[in-house]
């Protein structure tokens, strides 16, 4: 039976308006994958430049210098006082030389003697190649500022005179890994112009960092210049396993320099002070002296700065100990400087790194 002409017309434009309907479902289908894809990129770009922005949640980050031994005070306390100034703090990585080796803990395998710290060869790498080669850059990252923080003795193989070690069996205290690591990570820093501050033996790294000389045990030093010595910079233990607080005493500090600046005075009363090493001249270098104590007739280097830096400074005594003295209310917390003036060296420390961010930003 032949279909009528009408019918087959029909359905020749039944199929031809389903086939119009498939294309337009197919062109739409692709419309719909090309906007969930735009979507789905402009979602991760938008997440990208999220991720950015909370990286700093209303808060300027602040990076320490890596260090293994993260339950020391000289590391929590920094915390802790940057904390109180209203910042928010990061550990750096720990930055390696390309030309030692490590284990898979990131100790060195070689390059270091029997008493811990960096022998000649290994030094001599780290000191002439610096920061070239190794993760300095990625473990600095975006941090606007780093701070170096206390601890052991500098490798004297490290000096830019490079001399024997000290010899007292007492005071051996050295870390290699970490002596590698603040090295590199400030010369970095130096080099790239990243704000810096150094306390302690922070303040001692940028000493040698910058070809200064340094006095690798202060009585000694006393003794040998005939001069009486009172533990200005380091109470005695009263015994082997005793507790040995901070000893307190008075910083002269230089009108117009960054120290200057953050705390607004050119006198400093009781300085929480911690160490048997000290820096002992600057000469020849891009160093100044911004701060010092005097000690039976010395004058003890107590705070430097590079002045070709935007800002790189260092300071012998540890503010965060006054400041955390204040913060667990301590009996014998007025022995040491005011809380407010130590919390405006954070302050200081904060408001500087806002300022690099704005610097970056430009």
């Amino acid at each position: 039976m032949t279909r009528p002409e009408s019918s087959i017309n029909n359905r020749k434009r039944e199929i031809t308006m389903k086939k119009h309907m498939c294309e337009m479902e197919e062109m739409n289908m692709k419309k719909i994958a090309s906007l969930v894809l735009a979507l789905l990129l402009a979602l991760t770009a938008f997440s990208a430049a999220f991720a950015e922005v909370t990286a700093i949640p209303g808060k300027p980050v602040i990076g320490i210098a890596w260090r293994a031994d993260t339950d020391s005070e000289f590391f929590t306390n920094i915390c802790r006082a940057v904390e109180a100034a209203g910042g928010t703090w990061v550990l750096l990585e720990q930055v390696k030389s390309a030309d030692l080796p490590y284990d898979a803990q990131g100790k060195l395998t070689a390059g270091v003697t029997e008493i811990g710290m960096l022998d000649e060869t290994a030094a001599k790498y780290v000191r002439c190649n610096t920061w070239h080669g190794s993760n300095a850059a990625e473990a600095v990252g975006n941090v606007s500022i780093v701070l170096f923080t206390g601890g052991e003795d500098i490798s004297p193989n490290l000096y830019y005179q490079p001399e024997e070690w000290h010899g007292i069996e007492a005071e051996i205290d050295y870390n290699a890994e970490r002596d590698v690591s603040d090295y590199l990570t400030m010369a970095y820093c130096l080099d790239s112009d990243i704000p810096l501050m150094g306390f302690c033996r922070g303040n001692q790294m940028l000493a040698v960092v910058s070809g200064g000389e340094m006095i690798q045990d202060i009585p000694t030093w006393f003794a040998e210049q005939g001069i009486a010595y009172d533990y200005t910079h380091r109470n005695q233990k009263a015994a082997p396993d005793a507790y040995r607080d901070y000893a307190p005493h008075e910083v002269q500090v230089a009108e117009g320099s960054l120290l200057y600046e953050m705390v607004g005075t050119t006198a400093l009363s009781g300085c929480p002070s911690w160490h048997h090493q000290a820096v002992k001249n600057v000469d020849n270098t891009r160093l100044i002296v911004t701060g010092y104590t005097e000690t039976n007739g010395a004058q003890m280097i107590e705070a430097l700065e590079r002045t070709d830096k935007t800002f790189a400074v260092g300071i012998q005594f540890h503010p965060e100990a006054a400041i955390v003295k204040n913060l667990d209310d301590a009996d014998n917390k007025a022995d040491y400087m005011d809380y407010e003036t130590a919390l405006s060296i954070f302050q200081y420390i904060v408001q500087e790194t806002w300022l690099s961010q704005e610097r970056e930003a430009a």
